[in-house]
């Protein structure tokens, strides 16, 4: 590890675009502006920490004590640096599309809007170069609180009631979070990741580290939206459209997996979890959850809710593969975390392109209407064939990685799963493709505003591009082979 500022200075950019952006309410343009200014910084800032990573540097920063002999600490290891550049290469995109989102339909607060979106980034990127739990849970409960005034930023009635059921689950998930970093402060007498994990079989009895493990399976588990955890994040799609991505693809929902792999290893390690049945009662439980939330997918008429059972489903491939234990899993199950993303905020811009141009929101309604956009539905059908795992898409990577890791666990019920799973997929996100090219459309939209088309073009590209070089423009595959290396080898 070398000391650096670097990860400092990566949370400057969203935490001076905040004050900006409160006081240039009245300037609109100015206002947008400083947001997407801010996006790009941060990630220019979170690249420049790649080539050392890479190199087998990791940079650290030490802060103020948080606690006695507990600094604040930032860490750039590869993991962090992976969910760092994904989330912020992402918040670009999703700032553009917010842009002419927010102008199309005239919504109003959008000071409050988009201080709350750089409020999220800016935990979202504290958490992932967290060097140690206390410093982990802080940007955790953060982004709770950020996140928040997104979620009702609608207003109605249905809107503030999803807000208190959002709080309701994500604050439960932070008390038990919390109880579990001050177990782990007495049984361990220390608190920072280390790969391979410090909590040995030794370290307690074998209930007492598997209580623990529920601790964290639960404050993580919230945000991850494991089964039965997870109904809070189809009521909350009553957000505007971008703030749906970002719950998906970007922040909140994405930190709780993050927060998963951290766990399993960074504190446990594969040695332990498997010692105390962790990797079995993990595996079933991803197993578990992507089957029923396909399932519910399948039933649901609602095109964002019908995507949100889809995150679900895909969140618990990363929690499966960080449990199994071998090297490829792990590796299997980050590399889904990035590609997930990519596709996942494809097709919620293409959900928010359609509610403007054509006022479509149930898959029910979606006839004819890639006649009319076909820009649009063509990003969508190939987000969401790359998103079962076809390929030449990033999926394919990751699943092929996980299934891989599957059959070398011996985990041959996680290999049946992970098969039948992008039959699944095809199943409930090829009807909104079929439909919307098969009949002539009985109104005659235009594609969305530029803004929001051209991110979805450019994130749908993403994820086919990154499946053909994985180790290319976006290097995804050899620093989540790097992440799970570490991991493996302690």
């Amino acid at each position: 590890m070398t000391p650096s500022l670097l990860p400092l200075l990566a949370l400057t950019p969203a935490a001076l675009a905040l004050p900006l952006i409160v006081a240039s309410r009245r300037r609109p343009a100015l206002r947008e502006a400083w947001s997407v200014a801010a996006a790009l910084a941060q990630t220019g800032l979170v690249a420049l920490m790649v080539p050392p990573v890479l190199a087998g540097t990791v940079p650290v920063w030490t802060g103020p004590p948080l606690l006695p002999g507990q600094p604040l600490t930032l860490r750039a290891d590869p993991l962090a640096v992976l969910f760092g550049l994904t989330a912020s290469a992402l918040w670009v995109a999703t700032t553009v599309y917010s842009i002419g989102y927010t102008r199309a339909l005239g919504e109003r607060h959008l000071t409050r809007y988009f201080a709350a979106f750089a409020l999220c980034l800016l935990a979202t990127l504290g958490l992932a170069l967290a060097g140690d739990l206390l410093t982990f849970f802080l940007f955790f409960e953060l982004l709770t609180v950020a996140a928040y005034p997104l979620v009702v930023h609608a207003g109605s009635d249905e809107a503030r009631r999803a807000g208190r059921i959002y709080l309701a689950y994500t604050l439960t998930g932070g008390s038990a979070l919390l109880a579990a970093v001050a177990a782990t402060a007495v049984v361990a007498g220390r608190l920072d990741f280390m790969p391979g994990g410090f909590l040995g079989a030794d370290s307690a009895s074998p209930a007492a580290l598997a209580a623990l493990l529920g601790l964290f399976v639960v404050g993580c588990g919230v945000k991850a939206a494991l089964v039965p955890l997870h109904t809070w994040l189809p009521v909350a799609m009553v957000a505007p459209t971008p703030v749906s991505a970002l719950l998906h693809a970007v922040a909140v929902v994405k930190a709780g997996v993050f927060g998963l792999a951290r766990v399993t290893g960074f504190v446990f390690g594969p040695a332990t979890l498997e010692a105390i049945g962790g990797a079995s009662a993990l595996t079933w439980l991803a197993v578990a959850t992507i089957v029923l939330a396909s399932l519910a997918a399948l039933a649901e008429d609602n095109l964002k809710r019908r995507l949100a059972f889809s995150t679900v489903s895909h969140l618990a491939y990363v929690v499966l593969g960080v449990g199994l234990g071998p090297a490829a899993a792990f590796a299997g199950g980050l590399l889904h975390l990035g590609a997930h993303a990519l596709l996942k905020i494809t097709l919620f811009f293409c959900a928010g392109a359609l509610h403007v141009a054509a006022h479509v929101e149930r898959v029910s309604e979606m006839d004819g209407v890639g006649r009319r956009m076909p820009v649009t539905m063509t990003a969508f059908a190939v987000a969401a064939f790359l998103l079962a795992g076809l390929p030449p898409g990033a999926a394919f990577v990751s699943k092929f990685a996980l299934l891989v890791g599957a059959a070398d666990a011996r985990a041959w019920t996680a290999v049946a799963v992970l098969l039948a799973s992008g039959v699944l997929n095809i199943a409930y996100l090829g009807p909104p493709v079929v439909r919307a090219f098969r009949a002539p459309a009985a109104h005659a939209p235009g594609e969305a505003p530029a803004p929001m088309l051209a991110p979805l073009v450019i994130t749908a590209a993403a994820g086919l591009l990154l499946g053909l070089a994985p180790a290319g423009w976006l290097p995804v595959l050899p620093l989540a082979s790097l992440a799970a290396g570490s991991v493996a080898a302690r």
